[in-house]
């Protein structure tokens, strides 16, 4: 089969990526084979492939945002010929204290797709049987796939955050996430603050139907009940913290971030406001959002890559350069 395959890491401007002929794999017990449709790109590719995130295989085909058919390996709720989707989360132990109590999100020995084992950028590609998921009809192949990594992580932020319908909700930062999780909120009935920076961010949150737009760290004109924040700034977590009335959360959506700056316990944090943090997704995040997304018809705008041009879509995320998410298509 075709592949985009990983060796070394590097700058994406030296095309870290070869493309070429690598064996088709072959589906173990308790996996599927699926014919990849098409694969979503996200950031965490880019940073994979520049090597930001410590190589875990000596060659590797990333992509975890993938669209496939079932081919081989079929299971009782997914037979030959499904179509479904495949996200970060590639499977767990099953066993620890984290899985059994409903948190297999963080489980400290989870697989990841397209980082810990191969994902999508190829022909073929094979995931663990319950770890894949039946997509709706409503949701078509390239519409489906940047889904399934921002949209699921997004959707999983809001329930962190303790969203209800009919809240006020802060989004501060407003990319590839944030711009899915907006169409969740306006569903549920709730009031949309934004704060962001960019022209073209700001004038897409007003377009999506936030009430309010401001600049990065910008306070709302009213206090909000949730905010959600996507920047890996700790200024801007701070900011989000001060918009909250007593009891509100702060939910941050990011691997890490630049610092934490000191800041007035009694005006912000005091009364019973909480700031949590958000990590990886779990299948029942997905198997909602899915659904969710079909019901609302959710279609985040894309542009196509074919498989061999899969260096200029992860250039093309990189200089955000692209208008929507990119998607592979094989």
């Amino acid at each position: 089969m075709q592949a985009a395959i990983l060796n070394s890491p590097q700058d994406i401007s030296r095309h870290p990526l070869r493309i070429g002929q690598v064996p088709r794999p072959l589906a173990q017990a308790g996996q599927v084979l699926l014919r990849v449709r098409a694969c979503g790109v996200c950031r965490t590719d880019l940073h994979i492939a520049e090597g930001e995130l410590p190589p875990r295989r000596e060659e590797l085909i990333p992509g975890h945002q993938i669209v496939g058919e079932i081919v081989e390996g079929a299971t009782p709720g997914a037979p030959l010929g499904t179509r479904v989707g495949v996200s970060w989360i590639g499977g767990v132990d099953g066993t620890c204290w984290y899985c059994q109590h409903g948190r297999e999100n963080l489980c400290d020995s989870a697989a990841f797709t397209g980082y810990t084992v191969n994902g999508g950028y190829a022909d073929y590609a094979v995931a663990q049987a319950g770890f894949v998921f039946p997509l709706p009809d409503a949701l078509d192949d390239l519409h489906a796939a940047p889904l399934l990594c921002a949209g699921i992580i997004g959707f999983r932020s809001l329930r962190v955050a303790g969203v209800e319908h009919g809240e006020r909700v802060g989004l501060f930062g407003f990319g590839a996430s944030a711009h899915l999780a907006i169409a969740v909120l306006r569903a549920w009935g709730c009031d949309v603050y934004v704060s962001t920076r960019g022209a073209y961010h700001q004038r897409l949150a007003e377009s999506l139907g936030a009430i309010w737009v401001g600049n990065e760290t910008e306070k709302p004109p009213v206090e909000l009940d949730r905010a959600v924040t996507f920047a890996p700034s700790g200024d801007v977590v701070v900011a989000a913290l001060g918009s909250l009335r007593k009891g509100g959360v702060v939910a941050i959506n990011a691997i890490h971030l630049d610092r934490i700056p000191e800041f007035d316990y009694d005006r912000l944090l005091w009364g019973e406001r909480q700031l949590r943090s958000v990590a990886n997704m779990t299948r029942s995040d997905a198997r909602d959002f899915l659904q969710i997304a079909a019901e609302i018809g959710l279609r985040p705008k894309v542009t196509v890559f074919p498989l061999d041009q899969a260096n200029e879509a992860l250039a093309a995320v990189k200089s955000d350069s692209v208008d929507g998410a990119a998607v592979i298509v094989p």
